[in-house]
């Protein structure tokens, strides 16, 4: 009789242990999407410095307000010489509104030189497309060049975005100089580290 009792108190132990850690699993918080860390950006003369990560998007004239600051937190980066970089990731509430904002970010990202002339009318640049980089839902690369002749200024900038599932990623590099001097290569690994580190 006694050991009946205590195996029945055992199974009835082994079920409530059972059914609390299903409760937890399916309340748990969902995953946080990963950013990017300094060592994984393009080499650069001097260290990378990461700050904090902080709410909302950040701020970058090519993809200004296209991305919704309630759902998105950004980094930023930088270096002891002309060099920075960011990195803007948005959590949206389902794959077809994140499959939406990447290609509003792509389209913000292929006009911005057009948007730049017309603010600064002596401004000369252009941008490329560098192609489709195959990591989760996949990621697109781009450079803009620009310089401007009355200043002596030139400027070069790159950009990626990603997806995977319902978070994106928008990552941009800049510094003084043109493309021939940035680290396109670097950048693609980069791009393919910060979307396969989203979840």
């Amino acid at each position: 009789m006694i050991t009946n009792m205590f195996r029945a108190a055992a199974l009835t132990t082994a079920a409530v242990g059972m059914t609390v850690a299903t409760i937890t699993a399916a309340t748990a918080a969902p995953v946080t999407p990963a950013f990017l860390s300094a060592s994984q950006l393009p080499a650069a003369s001097t260290p990378w410095i990461a700050g904090p990560v902080q709410s909302g998007a950040a701020d970058d004239f090519c993809v200004e307000g296209v991305a919704p600051d309630a759902n998105s937190k950004h980094r930023e980066f930088r270096t002891d010489l002309d060099t920075g970089a960011r990195q803007t990731i948005t959590v949206a509430a389902s794959e077809t509104k994140a499959k939406a904002l990447a290609a509003k970010l792509r389209t913000a990202i292929e006009g911005c030189v057009d948007r730049l002339k017309a603010e600064y009318p002596t401004l000369e640049g252009e941008a490329f497309h560098h192609g489709r980089i195959a990591v989760e839902e996949g990621a697109d690369l781009y450079s803009i060049d620009t310089a401007d002749p009355g200043v002596g200024s030139t400027d070069i900038a790159l950009y990626a975005v990603g997806r995977d599932g319902k978070a994106v990623t928008v990552i941009g590099w800049s510094q003084l100089g043109d493309l021939d001097g940035a680290p396109l290569n670097g950048f693609r690994t980069t791009t393919r580290t910060a979307v396969a580190k989203l979840y």
